[in-house]
């Protein structure tokens, strides 16, 4: 018999609709409540979709919280979530789980303590932080499997191909990802997209000073990744792989399955009380982020074990 699971949705920050995308890929949609929720993109690709491809048995988003009322309503309808909670510390005794659907991952720590202390599940949305401390404080919540954190590009189906073909792709030269917006907040998708594929081992980082944040990333078997983060331009997830032997190229655009694929992970994670992700592997593409920033700042290259969590 499968446990029914109860979750919160905790948002919303500027410019980021995950809360609705979530909530809706688990619960369904109110057509015209979306339709007029202010996310009109959200709406066009769960407009597209089979009735049949929304949620997870025994699965439902039953709360919401955001630092908003007429916010909290307005998901509340779209995504036909019952309860709407007015203070965020209610929430953690009324769900099994919460779902931080806001990427203003300044606000991550102490919005997800109240849950992580209270022994429940927390999916935090890209980029879990990239202060040490607070690292330090999530890193046994990730390995115990109460804490998941990742980009959805980590589970893009534009991916799938080279997953499954990557031993025989051959020895890897260059790596290139492109994305729009800055590399804090954005550079994350191209990181969990390139290690959703192949573990690099990384030896150090440099940012390359230019019109937009660029970082070049220097992996121990003289391969190099290049992410660039092209702040305001056209959509862009943008993944380019060189080898020895072949070459491939890919653009995410299915944004629906890779969020429901990576909350389908966060349930199985509920399920099992095990980490769906590596928590090194979470921890590393942190460090990158770290490392980028004192590179960025001190114009210096950055070895990544100067990164201490």
């Amino acid at each position: 018999m499968v446990k029914n699971i109860n979750l919160g949705i905790i948002g919303l920050s500027e410019g980021n609709g995950h809360p609705y995308s979530f909530s809706a890929i688990i619960n369904g949609f109110d057509k015209e409540s979306m339709k007029n929720s202010g996310w009109g993109v959200i709406y066009d690709y769960l407009i597209e979709r089979k009735e049949s491809e929304f949620g997870f048995d025994g699965v439902k988003v039953t709360h919401v919280w955001t630092q908003d009322i007429g916010e909290s309503e307005r998901l509340s309808k779209a995504s036909k979530i019952p309860n709407i909670v007015k203070k965020l510390d209610d929430v953690a005794d009324q769900v099994d789980g919460v779902i931080l659907a806001r990427d203003d991952y300044e606000n991550h720590y102490e919005m997800s303590k109240i849950f992580l202390k209270k022994n429940k599940y927390v999916f935090i949305d890209k980029p879990l932080s990239i202060n040490v401390e607070e690292l330090k404080f999530f890193k046994p919540y990730l390995k115990c499997g109460k804490l998941m954190s990742c980009s959805g590009v980590r589970y893009a189906k534009e991916l799938d191909e080279l997953r499954d073909n990557i031993s025989e792709f051959g020895d890897i030269k260059l790596v290139r990802g492109a994305v729009m917006n800055n590399l804090e907040k954005y550079g994350v998708h191209m990181l969990d997209g390139i290690f959703s594929i192949i573990n690099f081992k990384i030896r150090s980082i440099n940012y390359i000073p230019s019109n937009h944040d660029s970082i070049i990333i220097h992996n121990a078997d003289k391969s190099i990744i290049q992410v660039d983060a092209l702040k305001e331009t056209a959509k862009t997830y943008q993944f380019d792989f060189w080898s020895d032997k072949k070459r491939f190229h890919a653009e995410i655009r299915d944004n629906f399955s890779m969020f429901k694929r990576a909350l389908w992970n966060f349930i199985d994670m509920i399920r099992t009380d095990k980490p769906q992700i590596d928590p090194d592997a979470v921890v590393k593409i942190m460090k990158i982020l770290i490392a980028a920033n004192i590179s960025k700042k001190y114009r210096r290259e950055v070895q990544l074990d100067e990164i201490r969590i």
